[in-house]
């Protein structure tokens, strides 16, 4: 009788671990979500030596977020609400310790890190966004004078960065009035609407690149 009974507790256990690993899989996309948060504040460290953040402290903090983030018997939003609470909660206790001027810096590391996991934002969209390319000489005349050499070396470039800036240099050349009109203009803005016939296929990213600052075609 006793055999039968701790075999019977047996194999309740088993459906009740089962249960738990069930559980346990449906919360590791914030798993996935506080490891980008945390290797992107422990980068910081190369930015100056006294932003140093250690994983006590940062459990520590989640632990907290699992706390006062608000509960919901749905795996999804409750998902939603960790992750919401949790990066707003880490993003206001680092930017403490975080000189004025860095913390724009950080702020942008840290969208980046999660729009990178997202697919959002490509490697290579991101890498040109930092180098504006790998300045090798350019085969394309410059079919206007008042773009400086720099500007439309990049633009050129900027053309081979994936498929959906094929086209941007034929873009340029046919609308280059247009271009000109924004050239001219001081308060242009990446929000206004550019003279460019592929940008509805551009994400949020994508298109900023092509913001136009102070006379000069620059990536930002």
């Amino acid at each position: 009788m006793l055999a039968n009974e701790i075999s019977e507790k047996q194999a309740i256990a088993e459906v009740t671990e089962q249960k738990i690993d069930e559980a346990r899989k449906g919360y590791t996309p914030i798993a996935i979500h506080s490891t980008i948060l945390f290797f992107t504040i422990s980068d910081l460290a190369n930015i100056d030596p006294m932003y140093q953040y250690s994983l006590t402290w940062f459990v520590s903090l989640f632990e907290k977020g699992i706390e006062k983030s608000e509960k919901s018997d749905d795996i999804t939003t409750r998902l939603s609400n960790l992750q919401d609470y949790f990066t707003y909660s880490l993003y206001c206790n680092v930017c403490r310790s975080l000189f004025e001027k860095d913390k724009l810096l950080f702020s942008f590391i840290l969208c980046t890190n999660l729009l990178m996991h997202r697919n959002e934002v490509s490697m290579e969209d991101f890498r040109f966004l930092l180098t504006g390319g790998v300045g090798l000489e350019n085969p394309n005349d410059k079919p206007v004078d008042w773009i400086p050499t720099k500007s439309w070396d990049e633009l050129c470039r900027l053309n081979d960065v994936g498929k959906d800036f094929n086209g941007l240099i034929q873009d340029f050349k046919d609308l280059s009035v247009q271009w000109k009109v924004i050239y001219d203009d001081n308060k242009a803005k990446f929000t206004d609407s550019f003279p460019i016939t592929l940008i509805k296929s551009l994400n949020c990213f994508e298109i900023k690149q092509r913001y136009l600052n102070n006379h000069n075609l620059i990536m930002i």
